[in-house]
Parts: structure tokens; sequence; C-alpha cells
């Protein structure tokens, strides 16, 4: 990511060199909490799949799970922030809408469950209630009746959302989602005969292949904050708990996956002016990044996740080239149209926004930049 540090570090260098110029249950199966794996029986009532999500290089989750009319049972490894192991059971009314829902966290060393968490549904509200450490915390969310989980980077809850879809015969739909203390409203669209797309809220549209069920095939979330790739397997290609364990091991040897993608700050002061640069630090992860996952002539973020934000304290000019641009103090967004000779930055007076937020009416100005 080279390239990404020397833009980023190129913006301050304008910055600083022209301000001169200025003056992010137990059901039909059994646990065996000593392994922290599951043995299900499958019937003919039940559809079962894994799910492996990627970025890059790298696997992020591997997920299976196992869908009949009446339930959902689902087993989830993750690799980031730290390495997780959960089980899901979910009870499902007619319409593939959630009545209730429990969360088990497994140490994937021992087995042993670290957290317990249950949704369940009381009127127009879902009542969360989590077990950890000994203590009980019960809160309370407004949902819909359509709600569903979001758990991020898991993916079952979505072919759930998919297949209601299918079943309506509809072409467009608004699926809530309860992320965390809120529902937020996921836009699911069909694209054709096997393709669909999701929209979250504030990372942006996933793209989706998808069986005439309304069953996930994969899913391409390139054009997000994430561009993870998601694929298809079947249920007994993956062990969750075998790979939780592998990973558990890594990260004893000191090779954690950490977070996607981390923070970063510089800030340099001159001629009376204190100027910021605050942005996400890309990881390669053995992608091609400019002109493919960073499009060309595509407004970008100018770094990872969240958009990359700006402040100086006084009156600055910026002027390659020639374009005078004049950014009075104050906060701003960086955003960037990556080019292979260079591209454009822009000054955008909106903050606060993630990185898929960008407004145009809201741009201070625009300078060409020059790739080193």
């Amino acid at each position: 990511m080279k390239r990404i540090t020397c833009l980023i570090t190129g913006l301050l260098a304008i910055t600083a060199i022209l301000s001169a110029c200025a003056g992010s249950r137990n059901s039909s199966g059994t646990d065996s909490p000593a392994s922290g794996s599951r043995s299900l029986t499958l019937d003919a009532r039940s559809d079962s799949a894994a799910f492996v999500t990627r970025l890059g290089a790298d696997t992020l989750a591997v997920e299976r799970f196992i869908i009949w009319p009446d339930r959902v049972r689902a087993e989830v490894a993750l690799r980031t922030p730290s390495t997780s192991l959960a089980h899901y059971e979910m009870t499902l009314s007619g319409d593939k809408s959630m009545g209730h829902l429990e969360t088990a966290e497994i140490d994937p060393r021992t087995g042993a469950q670290s957290q317990r968490q249950t949704l369940r549904r009381e009127g127009d509200s879902l009542r969360i209630t989590t077990w950890q450490d000994g203590a009980e915390r019960t809160r309370a969310v407004s949902a819909d009746a359509r709600t569903l989980p979001f758990i991020d980077m898991v993916h079952w809850p979505y072919e759930l959302a998919l297949m209601r879809v299918r079943a309506a015969s509809s072409t467009l739909l608004t699926q809530p989602l309860l992320t965390g203390a809120r529902v937020a409203p996921f836009e699911i669209a069909t694209v054709g005969t096997d393709s669909m797309t999701i929209t979250h809220p504030t990372r942006g549209t996933m793209r989706l292949r998808v069986d005439a069920k309304g069953r996930l095939l994969s899913l391409d979330a390139g054009q997000t904050t994430r561009a993870l790739l998601v694929e298809r397997r079947p249920w007994g290609a993956v062990d969750p708990a075998a790979v939780a364990a592998g990973w558990k091991r890594q990260d004893g040897a000191g090779r954690s996956f950490g977070a996607l993608s981390g923070r970063g700050s510089d800030t340099v002061a001159m001629h009376g002016a204190t100027i910021v640069v605050d942005y996400g630090r890309p990881v390669k992860r053995g992608r091609e990044i400019w002109g493919s996952l960073v499009k060309y002539d595509v407004v970008w973020r100018t770094g990872a996740n969240e958009a990359t934000h700006f402040t100086t304290s006084r009156e600055i000019v910026l002027d390659p080239a020639g374009a005078r641009l004049v950014v009075p103090a104050g906060a701003y967004t960086l955003f960037s149209i990556p080019r292979a000779e260079g591209g454009t930055l822009i000054v955008n007076s909106q903050t606060g926004q993630g990185g898929q937020g960008y407004d145009a009416s809201r741009d201070l100005g625009r300078v060409p930049l020059i790739a080193r």
C-alpha cells in the first residue's frame, strides 16, 4: 500500500508547502461443549450450506448453517478483530421472521461458553439479554416484526432475507436488520434472474448471485468500504470449530489478524498553522489496488473505511500547477479521484460522514494530484 501512504503524505506535503502562500437450544442435534463443535442431523426438510468470507488473500470467516422450516442453527468462526467462535439458534415463523435468537460465544481452545445472548420478540420490540462474567444485562429495542439480525461479516441471515424476497416475487424490499442497539434499513433489489443487491445504510451496495429460491451463491462487496468476497460451499466442506482453534494457535504465536484496517493521523505545524490529516490505513492482503480495488476515475475516500478528515487551524492555500484553492481554517473531508497519472484531490466541507457519504454540493474545491 506504499502508494496510498505516499498519497496521504503527498496531501500533507502539498498543504505544508503551499500553506506559506496563505497567511471509523438444542433441537435435533447435540452440542459438544468440550470441542465447541456440534453434530447436527440433516433431514428432508432441512437446507444446509457453508460460507467462506475472504478479504484479498485472507480468510476472515467461515460459517455453516442449517435451515429448517421453523428454525436455523449456525456455527461461525471469525478471524478479526480477534479469533472468535459462536453458535446461533433461531426460531422462525412461516415468512422467515425471527421469533427467538440465542447466541453463545465459545472459547475455541476449551469449548467453554464465555458469553450468552438472547433476542426475544415481545410485542413490537426485541428484548435483548446478555450474560457475561456473571453479570446480566437487558435492554429493549423497537423492531418491526420482519427484523432479522445483522452480524458483522456473517452472512447466513442474508440468506433468510433473500429467500423472503424471492418467495414474495418482489423486485425491491426494505429489510430491517438489528445492528447492535438499533434497527437499520437494508435495501434488497432484484437485478436479474440470478442476481440481487443488498445496500448497507452506510457502507454501500453489495452484489450477489442467487439461485431460484434466493439462496446466496456468492457475494461481492467490492464497491463497499469492506470489499469482502463470499462463496457458498457444501455444509461439510468447513469445520468452524477446527478453523477457530487453528486461528487461536496463530494468535498465541503472535500472528493474530487484528483489525481489517487501522487508523492513521499525521500532524504538521508551520507558518502558524497546525494541520492534521486523519485517515484509514488500508492493508493490501494480496490484492491489486490501483485501478482494481481502488477504481480509476471514481470518487474515493482516500483511505480505508471511514472518510479521510483534514483540519487546519488557519487559512491555507493549495496551489499545485497554478490551481489556486483557498481553504479557510476549519475541518474538511478529503476525497479524491485516482488516475494512473495522479488524479484529483477534493476538499469537501461536510464532516463526520462514512466513507460512502460524498456530497458534491458540499465541495469547497478541487486541485490536481501528481503520482510519484
